[in-house]
C-alpha cells in the first residue's frame, strides 16, 4: 500500500493590505440591529487583544476565488506534469463572489475552472470541490490520501481557496477577522516510510450545525436577500476548546506518536488567543507543562482568516523558509488540524520524506 507524500506546494496571498485602521469610519451593530455605542477604536482594539490580527489581506476588486485557486496551483505545478493529475480537489465554500454581486456562483464547480484555466486535456483527472467548512483543505489531502492508498490515484492537486471579505457583513465586527487567499499542495504515491500517517475527522451537528451559517446583515436597513457569514464566536471557541485537542490527540495516537515526537503543528488561523488556548490544552492532555515557543507557527495577525487557505498557506511559507524562526526537515512530523462551519474537525500527522 503506497503513502501519499507532498512534494510540492503553492500560495496566493493577495497584495491587498487592509489595515486595522480601515475600519475606523464602519458602522457596526449587534445582532438585534442595533448601533453598537463603544467607539470604532475601542471595538478594533478589543478584537485585536483576542485574535491577534493587525491586518488582512483582501483580492483585488477583479479577482474571484478561482483567479487566487488558479495562482496557488500554479506555484505547486511548477516543473510537475499536469496531465498526469489524477484529481483536483479544491475545498472552498462560496464559489465564486463578485464585487457587483455576491451571489454564490459554484457551476461549474472552482475545480473545473481551474483545470480549465491550466488547459489539462487529461479527462481522466477527475476535479470536482468540497465545502466544509474552515476544515476543508485538510479533508481534501485526506480524500486524496484515500484514493492514493486504494490505488486509484498516484498524483493529486488539493488546493484550499475563499474570498471571504465578500461575503462578510461589513456591520458585523466579526467582518474584520475574515480575509481572502489559496493554498495549494501536490500528493504523490511513495514507497518511502513517510508521508500521511494518519487522520481523523469528526462532524458534529445534533446541537452545532449552525454556530457557523450565513445571514442577513446586523443593519436592519439593509436588504435581507444579501447574506453574509454569521457565527456563534464565543460557543464556537469553547467548542474547539474542548474538542480540537482531542482530535489531535487522536491522530498522534492512530499513528503510534507522542507529542513529543512532533516538531510543528500547523493550526488553522482563526484566532491567535483561540488557537494559543487549543495548543496549551493540547499539552495538557498530555501532560506537559512547559510548550515550545516555535511549534506553532501564526501568520494571522498579517494574513487574517482565510478559511481553507490558512493551513495550506502556512504549510507553503513554511516549506519555502520563508517563516522566520521556523525549519523543517527530513524525517519531522507536522501536524495540521482545522475546526469550522458544520461543526467540523479534523487532524492529519504527517512524516516529511
Amino acid at each position: 500500500m503506497p503513502n501519499s507524500i507532498i512534494i510540492s506546494t503553492g500560495c496566493c496571498i493577495p497584495s491587498e493590505v487592509i489595515p486595522n485602521s480601515h475600519f475606523l469610519n464602519a458602522a457596526f451593530y449587534d445582532a438585534d440591529g442595533r448601533r453598537l455605542e463603544k467607539s470604532n477604536p475601542e471595538i478594533i482594539e478589543k478584537l485585536y487583544n483576542i485574535t491577534g490580527i493587525q491586518e488582512r489581506r483582501y483580492a483585488g476588486s477583479t479577482r474571484t476565488t478561482t483567479d487566487l485557486a488558479y495562482e496557488a496551483a500554479v506555484q505547486a505545478l511548477q516543473g510537475i506534469d499536469l496531465e498526469s493529475l489524477d484529481y483536483i480537489i479544491v475545498a472552498q465554500n462560496f464559489g465564486d463572489t463578485r464585487t457587483d454581486n455576491i451571489r454564490t456562483d459554484m457551476v461549474p464547480t472552482i475545480a473545473s475552472r481551474v483545470k480549465h484555466r491550466l488547459k489539462i486535456k487529461n479527462p481522466y483527472t477527475v476535479a470536482y470541490d468540497i465545502p466544509f467548512g474552515c476544515p476543508g483543505w485538510i479533508q481534501g489531502m485526506i480524500m486524496a490520501d484515500y484514493y492514493i492508498r486504494s490505488g486509484d490515484a498516484r498524483r493529486a492537486l488539493v488546493i484550499g481557496a475563499e474570498i471571504l471579505s465578500r461575503v462578510s457583513d461589513p456591520h458585523d465586527v466579526d467582518s474584520m477577522i475574515f480575509a481572502d487567499g489559496a493554498g495549494a499542495a501536490v500528493l504523490e504515491a511513495s514507497g518511502e516510510g513517510a508521508g500521511i500517517l494518519s487522520h481523523i475527522t469528526r462532524t458534529d451537528t445534533l446541537d452545532k450545525a449552525w454556530m457557523l451559517r450565513v445571514g442577513k446583515s446586523y443593519r436592519p436597513d439593509r436588504s435581507d436577500k444579501e447574506l453574509f457569514i454569521k457565527m456563534d464566536g464565543h460557543d464556537i471557541y469553547k467548542y474547539a476548546l474542548k474538542t480540537v485537542p482531542l482530535v489531535v490527540k487522536q491522530a498522534l495516537d492512530k499513528a503510534g506518536l507522542t507529542l513529543g515526537d512532533v516538531k510543528k503543528i500547523l493550526m488553522h488561523q482563526a484566532n491567535a488567543k483561540m488557537d494559543g488556548a487549543i495548543l496549551q490544552r493540547l499539552f495538557q492532555l498530555y501532560g506537559v507543562e512547559m510548550i515550545p515557543e516555535d511549534i506553532m507557527p501564526m501568520i494571522i495577525h498579517w494574513t487574517g482568516n482565510s478559511s481553507v487557505a490558512t493551513v495550506p498557506t502556512l504549510l507553503d511559507l513554511l516549506v519555502k523558509e520563508q517563516l522566520d524562526g521556523h525549519r523543517i526537515s527530513s524525517g519531522d512530523v507536522v501536524v495540521f488540524a482545522s475546526v469550522g462551519a458544520g461543526m467540523n474537525i479534523n487532524a492529519m500527522a504527517y512524516r516529511l520524506p
